[in-house]
């Protein structure tokens, strides 16, 4: 064949050879239209509709009628289950058969009662290989079913992916057909494709790119699609290219299958579960015909939900696992949102996670695994270590909307000063395709170039689900080493991090937290979760040491561990990082209510039990104290009087109430001016007739918290219209749109005149639509203010916020975060100071320059702002996707505004915000019986913060103490508990054998860093 020269003219060339495998342009004469041989139609498609998800046994029983391909079926959410029986063409012996399925939802297939494979059009799956080559001895006539969920791989949103559902799509099958592959032309086009996306990929400035432009344009001279005898000239042709091998020098990518798989989102829980379903088994064929494919899979919670679904399909999961192919990774049971959880919540999700990965595989996790999380905390390398973990692996940073992260790999060090080894894929994506411009693009984005020449590129569709596919694969395999592009091989977790760790010693630190520049609306949006999420975090503190009290004093007890495991498991997956959030749909958020109710519900008949057993069941009103100090509170006394009463209870322990006088009772007074003045000989306020606060002076210091000519407690509404995140983002613009709430419906009136209680009240019309009701509460001997908020909420794009501008002077605050707090400038000098414009903390946050500060404590809140002088709590916000009716209805929440001298440390901030939200419990013992203390800690800075039963049982407690002043102390642990022996252990309950806790006659002497977390196993 003669061919004249060819003008280099680049664009002509490229153009020529992607119509020659375009599936839309010239397929009457292109190869792409010779990648199907002969088709056939089915024998028979017969279809039944069910709006519940059901078993493949169940569903098969059903009775079956005509399908016509084209025809819709639904609503959204329901299943459409199609029996398919089929006869190949005895003419296609030798030949490549596929079943073909092209629809609009999900769909898995189901042969001889097991699922076989997931087929989604939006995850590049649309056909089943009924055989490789057919061969007369296989079965020719074939029952298959197919099980079709109404819903994409992204849900179902109407007009947008994150807009609500709609609920009344209708889906439909477009082709379903039996048809031959031509596996020649498929790896044909997969030449073609990968040369032409070099010469895009590399650009003019490459010499290999017009080395790969003018190697396929020759390809495309050689090869004549009706003419299968010229495919193999042009095959080698490109086999030489691609054969052409690297430097040394040249950077190694370690190819990861991946299928990220959001536990709950766009869609509810239990169609995840059949996501996974759908997914996995798709790898697990892949494995089956690629013994070199690798895949990495987190979250414990789905590999139970698979268990429990798809037994069969669980057991060839753990085959692979043996082989080294199907990677659990992650450790924990979901990947949790990294800042809303509390420290113990952390702790439990490595160890509900490690638990199940080692009791299912034998095998604990070393990498901690958490790629699309909206932000992580500055605790968790501390954490991770303390659950045997040292490599960390996510890249949501790159999503910044601000600053760009200085770093791929690099060691993070924590709080404590724990380092992991970290990185982000410097491709930015958990969800590659194993494209050229993956590849190019972890190269060219890698910004440790000459510190680390290893990256990972996780490849497979994700979010929704889908996972790799054999085109990725093919790719991937085609280029492992081919000049102009890096290395590729397929790797794992831990190969990547050897070889990261071998070439670590010029990697850079990035010390505390790991702030995400955008989605800080989810510190607020569904603040109902946020609130439930809490207050059950409280209740099984409570249940467990309450529990383990119980046990302790009385050995026929039996402490509740697989309830509470249970509970813990719903707790733990409403940590998902789309469900505590709020950035999921309606439907999840009625599923999650549903599971904090059942926590709520069970929980307290635990708790009650577990008291009943610590009371002696008398007939007179006690205590439950499960906080490691001595608490001298009023209370409410529910036996019918609803009486006040101030109480002293022992330090986690129970005594009975026995009603004390305060030092100084509280004063009310109602001025002529319509303020009121409220005192308890520590605080003194001055009430605005609006609910704001004129003055709240700190008596025994005599200074003033609020600002000159400024109030405190004032109500303020922003407009919150993001760019697109709706229920994610809140912008830095809004805080331009400021609007104060002044329009006072009800102002401020006496509710309780004094005593051990006084309490002011009032209401504020937010707008026509919403109203917010107060009741501002002093109590005897309390050192906080506290406000009980209860929001009628029917707004669109709002935010609601309160403010206290205070008499402080720093440029830092300080805010709680799990097992500690760190410090954030109120200074806004450089970009990444105000891209802190909204930040999350816990229980407190606090403004204090030298001797003197303000906290603002409160009981369900994790959005802050506090700018200059000026401390704001976030309360409610109002985004319409993608759920439209987020947040709407009626709220009740309490915060907390403290003045203090001293350090917040000093004045026991801490404490008080523990106290703000783990409530005395009321328990019902003998009159006679005397306080009775368990624990106890001489040194006020290290928190008791758990004492649980041990994983293993055998009459154990385990106790877990954290430092919280950021202090290197010494102290002793009290206990009046029978305990024989102590031992230190990790975070996962594993014995220190080289550790034994030093027992004295005193209690167990501990020695702490700044903010370490000590975790011990007592044997009773």
């Amino acid at each position: 064949m003669y061919h004249q020269p060819v003008l280099k003219h680049r664009r002509t060339l490229l153009e020529r050879a992607e119509k020659f495998i375009s599936d839309v342009y010239f397929t009457d004469c292109n190869l792409r239209g010779r990648l199907y041989g002969d088709s056939c139609p089915l024998e028979s498609l017969t279809s039944f509709l069910s709006p519940k998800r059901i078993p493949f046994d169940d569903a098969s029983k059903q009775n079956f009628a005509p399908y016509k391909v084209g025809d819709t079926f639904g609503p959204t959410w329901w299943t459409c289950w199609f029996k398919v029986t089929l006869t190949i063409p005895e003419s296609w012996r030798g030949k490549e058969v596929h079943l073909l399925w092209e629809s609009d939802g999900e769909a898995m297939v189901w042969r001889d009662g097991q699922p076989v494979q997931g087929l989604t059009k939006e995850g590049e799956k649309t056909s089943y290989i009924l055989s490789d080559c057919l061969k007369d001895k296989e079965p020719h006539s074939v029952t298959l079913y197919v099980e079709m969920a109404c819903n994409g791989l992204f849900g179902a949103g109407q007009g947008s992916m994150i807009a609500a559902p709609d609920p009344n799509r209708k889906f439909s099958v477009q082709r379903a057909e039996l048809v031959v592959i031509n596996r020649n032309v498929r790896e044909l086009l997969t030449d073609f494709e990968m040369l032409v996306d070099i010469v895009k990929e590399l650009g003019e400035g490459e010499q290999r790119g017009y080395q790969a432009l003018f190697t396929v344009n020759e390809m495309v001279n050689l090869c004549d699609p009706a003419d299968p005898s010229s495919f193999s000239k042009a095959h080698s042709m490109a086999r030489k290219f691609f054969s052409q091998r690297n430097g040394e020098s040249q950077h190694t990518v370690h190819a990861m299958g991946h299928c990220h798989i959001d536990s709950a989102w766009l869609w509810p829980y239990e169609e995840t579960i059949r996501k996974c379903g759908r997914s996995w088994v798709t790898v697990i064929s892949l494995m089956e015909r690629n013994p070199e494919f690798v895949f990495t899979c987190s979250q414990a919670q789905q590999f139970q939900w698979v268990k429990s679904w798809y037994p069969g399909l669980f057991s060839k999961i753990q085959h692979y696992v043996k082989k080294g192919q199907f990677i659990p990774v992650g450790g924990t049971w979901v990947e949790m949102d990294g800042n809303l959880p509390s420290g113990e919540s952390m702790v439990r999700q490595f160890l509900e996670g490690q638990h199940f990965f080692n009791q299912e595989f034998g095998m604990y996790c070393k990498e901690f695994w958490l790629p699309d999380t909206f932000g992580y905390s500055a605790q968790l390398p501390q954490i991770m270590q303390g659950c045997g973990i040292s490599n960390f692996l996510t890249q949501k940073l790159s999503w910044n909307l601000v600053n760009t992260f200085p770093h791929n790999t690099f060691f993070w060090e924590g709080l404590d000063g724990s380092k992991v080894l970290t990185h982000f894929p410097p491709g930015n994506s958990y969800e590659m395709k194993g494209k050229i411009e993956d590849l190019v693009k972890t190269v060219k984005n890698n910004k440790d170039k000459g510190r680390a020449n290893h990256s990972a590129a996780l490849f497979g569709f994700g979010d929704g689900g889908g996972g790799p596919t054999q085109l990725m694969l093919d790719r991937l395999r085609l280029i492992q080493d081919t000049d102009g592009l890096p290395r590729v091989q397929m790797s794992s977790p831990e190969k990547l991090f050897s070889q990261l760790q071998a070439d670590s010693a010029l990697l850079c630190t990035w010390t505390g937290e790991l702030f995400l520049e955008l989605h800080n609306g989810t510190y607020t949006t569904q603040a109902q979760i946020k609130r439930e999420n809490r207050q059950c975090e409280t209740l099984l503190h409570d249940v467990e040491i309450a529990s383990s009290l119980a046990f302790s004093r009385d050995r026929v007890f039996q402490y509740p561990q697989e309830k509470l495991r249970q509970l813990w498991r719903l707790l733990l997956l409403n940590q998902f990082h789309d469900v505590i959030p709020g950035s999921c749909i309606g439907m999840v958020v009625e599923d999650a209510l549903k599971y904090y109710e059942e926590i709520r519900r069970d929980g307290a008949v635990l708790l009650r039990q577990a008291c009943e057993a610590l009371g002696s069941k008398g007939s007179s009103v006690g205590v439950f104290n499960s906080l490691p100090w001595e608490r001298h509170e009023v209370i409410q006394i529910t036996d019918g009087s609803d009486k006040l009463a101030l109480v002293k209870a022992p330090s986690v322990g129970v005594s009975p109430v026995k009603d004390t006088q305060p030092v100084t009772p509280v004063s009310v007074t109602l001025q002529s001016d319509g303020t009121v003045v409220m005192e308890n000989g520590i605080l003194q306020t001055v009430i605005n007739k609006d609910g704001t606060l004129a003055s709240l002076r700190l008596i025994g210091a005599n200074r003033e918290a609020i600002s000159d000519g400024c109030g405190g407690n004032q109500f303020v509404i922003f407009d919150d219209v993001p760019l697109y995140w709706d229920a994610w983002d809140v912008m830095d613009y809004h805080l331009q749109t400021r609007k104060p709430i002044l329009d006072v419906v009800q102002p401020v009136h006496v509710v309780s005149s004094g005593g051990l209680r006084g309490s002011v009240g009032f209401t504020l019309r937010i707008s026509g639509k919403s109203t917010v009701t107060q009741e501002i509460v002093m109590d005897a001997m309390c050192p906080y203010l506290k406000f009980n908020t209860k929001v009628q909420w029917a707004e669109s794009h709002k935010f609601l916020k309160v403010e206290f501008p205070v008499r402080v002077r720093s440029p830092n605050a300080t805010y709680e975060i799990q097992f500690g707090h760190l410090q954030r400038p109120t200074h806004w000098n450089t970009s990444w100071d105000w891209a802190r414009f909204e930040v999350w903390g816990h229980k407190w946050a606090d403004l204090s320059e030298h001797n003197f500060g303000i906290a603002l404590l409160n009981d369900c809140k994790y959005g802050y702002s506090i700018h200059k002088n000026t401390m704001t709590l976030s309360l409610l916000r109002a985004p319409k996707a993608p759920d439209p009716t987020a947040d709407m209805g009626t709220h009740q929440f309490t915060y907390a505004v403290m003045p203090h001298t001293r350090s917040f440390q000093d004045a026991s901030v801490i404490q008080c915000a523990y106290n703000l939200n783990f409530p005395l419990r009321l328990i019902q013992c003998s009159p006679d019986s005397v306080p009775w203390s368990a624990f106890s800690v001489s040194t006020e800075s290290i928190i008791l913060e758990t004492i649980k039963q041990a994983e293993a049982g055998n009459g154990t407690l385990v106790v877990r103490l954290y430092e919280s002043y950021g202090s290197s102390v010494k102290a002793t642990l009290h206990t009046a508990l029978p305990v024989r022996e102590a031992w230190h252990c990790d975070l996962l309950e594993r014995r220190d054998p080289t550790q034994p806790a030093h027992m004295t006659s005193e209690g167990i002497i501990l020695s702490f860093k700044p903010f370490q977390i000590v975790t011990l196993l007592l044997i009773l």
